[in-house]
C-alpha cells in the first residue's frame, strides 16, 4: 500500500480538525454559505474514507487496517490510532448519521445561531478520535473535544429551554471528565502505562495487593463512561437535552451515548477479559443488571412521555440499556448480536429526531417541539421568516406518515425493518449463550426487551395518534425535499441492513470474535518497533 493510504487512519480526526480551523478563519455569519459547504464536503469525505477502511479492516486477517503511530515512535509512547472492525465500523456510522444531519440543517437550523459548521466539525473530531484512539491519555483528550463542541451544539438555537437543559448537560459531563481523570490516575499509579494494548499486557501481572487499586480506578473510569452511555442511575440528564436540542443536533446526539458504550466494551474485553486472571470479566454482573434497570427506565419514561421529543430521548435511553446490558453478559454470540442492534437503533433514532420537527411543524404554535422552537427564536416568531432551501414535497402528509411509520417500526423492534432482526438476534443468541441451559439473567433480558418493544409501540402509535390524526386544527407543512431526503437515506439504510442481514452478520461476528481474543489487537500494537516502513506505522 502506499504511503499516502498508510496516512487514511488518521484522516477521521485530521480532516475535521483542518475543515473547523478553516472555517473558524473564515468567521461565522459573513462565511455561512462557504461554511456550509465546506461542512457537507468534509462529512461526505469522512463517509468514503470510513468505507474505504471498514473495507480494508475486513479484509485483513487480523481484523486490523492497522496501527498508526504519530511520530513513528514505538508503542507504548507514541500517540497511537487503532483501526480495527470496530473502529472503522464506529466511524462509518458516525459519518453516515453526520451526513444525514448536516444535509438537514441546510433547509433552516444552520441559520439559528453562530458557528454551527465548525463546532459540528469538532464534534466529529472527538468522536472519531475516540474510537480511533490507543491510548486512556488520549481518550480523555478526544472526550473533552467533543463534550466541548457539544456544549456549543446544545445551545445552538438559544432560548429558556436549550440553556437550562445544556446547563444541566454541561455540569454532569463535568463531574464525569473529573471522575475519568481520578480513574485514569489510580489505573496509570497500579500499571504505569496508558496505552490499551500494554494495559491489557499487563493487567494478568498486577500484583493481589495492587489488584483492588486497579479494580477501584476501572470502576470509577467506568463511572465516566456510563454517564456518557446514560446508564441508569446515570442518564436522567439526556431526555431533557435531547427534547431541547435543535434536530440536526439532536440528531448527530444519538450517537454519543454509544461512543460511551463503545469505551466500555473496547476496556471491559481489553483489560478483564478471559486473559485478565483474577479480574477477569470484572464488574460484568453490575454492568447487565445496570443495563436491564436503564432499559426499565428508559420503557416507563417513553410511556409517561408528552411529547415526541422526550420520547425520542427516553428510546435513546432504552437502547443504551439494551447494549450495556448485552455487553455485561459477556458472550460472543451476544455481542455480535447486539453490535448488528447498535447501528440498526442509531440509525432508526436519528431519523426519529429528524422527523420530529416536520410533523410537529403544522401543529399550533405552542405544541411539544414546536413551543421550544419558537421560543428559541424568541417572541417575534423568526422562525417562520427563516427562508428555507429546497424544494417543497408533494403529498407531504403522506411522506411524513410513511416515514413515522418506518420510525416506528425501527423503535419498537418489529419487522420487515432491521431492528427486529437486531432483537430477534439478540435474544437468540442470549438465550443460547450458555450450552446446557438458559440462564436467569437471559430469560429477565427478553421479558424486559419485549415489554420495551411493546411499550415503545403503544407509545410512538399514541404520539402518532395525536399529531398526525388527531389534530384537526393543523396545516399541512411545508417539507423541503432537502429536509426530507436526510430522513429517507437513514430509513433506507435501515431497510439495507435488513436485506443484507446474513453478511452484515457475519461481519459483527467476526468483530466479536476479534474483541473477545483481542491478541492480535494487542500484538498489532506492541509488536514492530518504530522506524520500520510497514504499513503500520506512519510518520509526521
Amino acid at each position: 500500500m502506499s504511503r499516502l493510504a498508510d496516512h487514511l487512519m488518521i484522516v477521521p480526526v485530521a480532516l475535521p480538525l483542518l475543515a473547523g480551523a478553516v472555517m473558524l478563519a473564515l468567521g461565522g455569519e459573513s462565511r455561512r454559505t462557504i461554511n456550509a459547504a465546506i461542512n457537507v464536503v468534509t462529512t461526505l469525505t469522512l463517509v468514503a474514507v470510513a468505507i474505504l477502511l471498514i473495507r480494508d479492516a475486513n479484509a485483513s486477517p487480523t481484523g486490523l487496517s492497522g496501527v498508526y503511530r504519530l511520530g513513528d515512535w514505538p508503542a507504548p509512547f507514541a500517540i497511537v490510532f487503532v483501526v480495527d472492525r470496530l473502529s472503522a465500523l464506529m466511524v462509518l456510522l458516525t459519518s453516515l448519521l453526520a451526513a444525514s444531519a448536516v444535509i438537514f440543517s441546510l433547509a433552516r437550523w444552520h441559520k439559528a445561531g453562530v458557528l454551527f459548521h465548525p463546532l459540528f466539525q469538532f464534534l466529529l473530531m472527538g468522536i472519531n478520535g475516540a474510537f480511533l484512539t490507543g491510548d486512556l491519555f488520549n481518550l480523555f483528550v478526544f472526550f473533552e473535544v467533543l463534550l466541548a463542541a457539544s456544549y456549543g451544539l446544545a445551545l445552538h438555537g438559544s432560548g429558556s429551554a436549550r440553556v437550562m437543559a445544556g446547563m444541566q448537560y454541561i455540569v454532569v459531563n463535568l463531574v464525569a471528565s473529573l471522575f475519568f481523570l481520578i480513574g485514569v490516575s489510580l489505573i496509570y499509579g497500579v500499571s504505569g502505562t496508558l496505552n490499551m494494548a500494554d494495559l491489557a499486557a499487563r493487567v494478568p501481572t498486577i500484583r493481589a495487593e495492587d489488584r483492588a487499586l486497579l479494580e477501584a480506578g476501572a470502576g470509577i473510569l467506568g463511572i465516566a463512561f456510563l454517564v456518557k452511555a446514560a446508564m441508569w442511575p446515570f442518564g436522567f440528564w439526556l431526555p431533557g437535552t435531547y427534547a431541547a436540542a435543535a434536530p440536526p443536533v439532536a440528531a448527530i446526539f444519538a450517537i454519543l451515548t454509544k461512543v460511551g458504550a463503545y469505551v466500555v466494551l473496547r476496556l471491559w474485553l481489553l483489560l478483564f477479559g478471559e486473559g485478565a486472571g483474577a479480574s477477569a470479566y470484572f464488574g460484568g454482573e453490575w454492568l447487565m443488571i445496570g443495563g436491564i434497570v436503564t432499559i426499565a427506565f428508559g420503557t416507563i419514561g417513553s410511556l409517561a412521555s408528552q411529547d415526541m421529543a422526550r420520547l425520542a430521548g427516553f428510546s435513546v435511553v432504552v437502547s443504551s440499556g439494551t447494549v450495556l446490558a448485552a455487553i455485561g453478559m459477556g458472550h460472543v454470540s451476544v455481542t455480535g448480536a447486539v453490535l448488528f442492534y447498535l447501528i440498526s437503533s442509531t440509525l432508526g433514532l436519528g431519523a426519529f429526531f429528524l422527523l420530529i420537527e416536520l410533523v410537529e411543524r403544522g401543529r399550533e404554535p405552542g405544541a411539544d417541539v414546536i413551543a421550544v422552537t419558537r421560543e428559541a427564536y424568541g417572541e417575534d416568531d423568526e422562525l417562520d421568516k427563516v427562508e428555507e432551501v429546497g424544494i417543497a414535497i408533494p403529498a407531504t402528509m403522506g411522506v411524513l406518515g410513511l416515514a413515522f411509520v418506518g420510525c416506528a417500526v425501527m423503535i419498537a423492534g418489529l419487522p420487515p425493518l432491521s431492528g427486529f432482526i437486531a432483537k430477534f438476534a439478540l435474544l437468540t443468541a442470549a438465550i443460547n449463550s450458555q450450552p446446557d441451559t438458559v440462564s436467569i439473567t437471559a430469560w429477565v433480558l427478553l421479558v424486559v426487551l419485549l415489554l420495551s418493544g411493546f411499550a415503545a409501540l403503544i407509545a410512538v402509535t399514541r404520539a402518532g395518534i395525536r399529531v398526525l390524526w388527531a389534530s384537526p386544527d393543523r396545516s399541512v407543512p411545508r417539507v423541503g425535499l432537502i429536509e426530507m431526503a436526510p430522513v429517507a437515506i437513514l430509513l433506507f439504510l435501515c431497510a439495507l441492513q435488513t436485506v443484507q442481514a446474513g453478511p452484515i452478520m457475519r461481519f459483527m461476528q467476526a468483530t466479536a470474535q476479534s474483541l473477545h481474543a483481542p491478541d492480535d489487537y494487542i500484538r498489532s500494537v506492541l509488536g514492530p518497533t518504530a522506524g520500520q516502513p510497514n504499513r503500520s506505522t506512519g510518520g509526521i
